[in-house]
């Protein structure tokens, strides 16, 4: 039996990966003993964001968490993206949880964020949906837009839970949210195809937001305008660049956004990709060359004022 070019491809590919997920995954999820979160968090962050914002006037506020977690003031509202403050994500079995544990601790907890007025969901995964963060953020006063068949994941007591599909939009007080397809996946496991994924355009006035959650290299954001800041991952994209764009490819796809501020996020906080640590932001740099400072300063924890 001979094999296509087609075939050697995908079994390369697939070669690859089973490697790379026994290299990292195996070592993970040989240390099960349960852990607890100790983060030395700073316990004024909430009075520092407010008085950033105060600043900053009618400009966006932006804050990364870690990474797709991202706190941004837009308008009068403050949103929450992909929260993730859990030390290992994974699979729940008893009171151990089996999975990836975070490099590093947190920058702050739950309890030190200010109050949430929306937090945006865009995949089910477990590094994007992680239930017991989801359980510490519960509020009445807290709204949940996710992707579609996902809300059953979410955790009661929040004000409530929209579900959106591709191309749907929703006007939530003076803000307005869109949803983009991205280049993706949602099953959360081998089991459940079915789920959503989504990218998030933000607008309040003339000011917009870009949340492009998890994606390969696509031409779905090449009809925006007027993108104030842009938030795109830049890792874990080897050997998996069919589900995570490369950072030249996203600096690509950001240029066909026409974005004015790039905010670089998923990297340097999962170990989900084989790249060196480091290599997401040097080729990201690289590839924006003299444009480089429309790139933000991915630290995690600085609050960054993003002017109009």
């Amino acid at each position: 039996m001979r094999w296509s070019r087609e075939h050697k491809s995908k079994l390369g590919f697939w070669t690859n990966a089973l490697r790379s997920g026994v290299r990292r995954y195996a070592r993970q999820l040989a240390d099960l003993s349960p852990f607890h979160d100790h983060t030395p968090s700073p316990a004024d962050f909430a009075e520092a964001w407010a008085r950033e914002c105060e600043r900053a006037g009618d400009d966006i506020v932006v804050c990364w968490l870690g990474h797709c977690t991202v706190l941004i003031r837009l308008g009068h509202l403050n949103i929450l993206t992909d929260p993730v403050f859990s030390r290992r994500i994974g699979v729940k079995i008893g009171n151990r949880t089996v999975g990836l544990t975070r490099i590093g601790d947190p920058p702050l907890q739950t309890k030190h964020l200010p109050p949430v007025d929306l937090i945006l969901i865009s995949h089910p995964h477990f590094d994007h949906l992680d239930k017991p963060t989801l359980n510490r953020l519960r509020s009445p006063s807290t709204l949940v837009v996710t992707a579609k068949a996902s809300r059953r994941l979410i955790p009661s007591g929040f004000a409530d839970v929209l579900e959106m599909g591709w191309h749907q939009t929703a006007v939530l007080e003076n803000l307005k949210v869109e949803t983009i397809k991205p280049k993706h996946w949602g099953a959360r496991t081998a089991w459940d195809r079915h789920r959503g994924y989504n990218s998030y355009v933000l607008t309040v006035g003339s000011q917009k937001v870009l949340f492009a959650g998890d994606t390969a290299l696509t031409d779905a954001y090449s009809g925006l305008r007027g993108i104030d800041l842009a938030i795109f991952g830049i890792g874990s994209y080897e050997p998996w660049e069919h589900a995570h764009a490369t950072p030249e490819q996203v600096w690509r796809m950001f240029t066909q956004a026409h974005g004015a501020r790039l905010l670089p996020v998923h990297h340097s906080t999962f170990e989900l990709g084989d790249e060196p640590p480091g290599e997401p932001m040097q080729r990201l740099e690289a590839a924006a060359g003299n444009d480089r400072k429309r790139v933000l300063e991915s630290y995690i924890g600085k609050i960054l004022k993003v002017s109009s």
